[in-house]
């Protein structure tokens, strides 16, 4: 929820699943959802600017930003405990990408660090060499 406008704020852990169901019910959220067997491993958040208009470092970004908003931003990764450094961010930002493109496509930001920067856990926006393999570029 953090991405979205209404951000996270002082909210508790419950009002914020609440809000993202409801979003997910509406069509108002977008994810590519990666499964071993019935079991959700990864996800991969997308959306247009005004879906998600929080990013990381915002600030920096709107100083040194050139140009038009991107079409869409891939905001966010999730990948389960013991499924890690396996290929399942590189799967949830490959779907996505094709969701995409099968929405009409246009220009793509995402907003990846370093994967020696961050530990595992904590690359919500996705390592960087991800991104590089499939095709990003800064």
């Amino acid at each position: 929820m953090g991405f979205h406008p209404e951000g996270v704020g002082k909210t508790t852990a419950a009002v914020n699943k609440e809000r993202k169901r409801l979003r997910v019910v509406q069509g108002t959220t977008h994810h590519a959802l990666v499964f071993e067997d019935d079991l959700c491993v990864g996800w991969c958040q997308f959306g247009t600017p005004d879906e998600l208009p929080r990013i990381k470092n915002q600030r920096d970004y709107e100083k040194t930003r050139e140009g038009d908003l991107p079409d869409w931003r891939i905001t966010c990764f999730y990948v389960r405990r013991g499924h890690r450094r396996q290929g399942v961010s590189e799967t949830a930002l490959t779907g996505a990408l094709e969701m995409i493109a099968a929405a009409g496509g246009g220009r793509v930001e995402g907003y990846p660090e370093p994967a020696d920067a961050v530990p595992a856990g904590f690359l919500f926006h996705g390592a960087l060499t991800t991104f590089e393999k499939l095709g990003f570029r800064a």
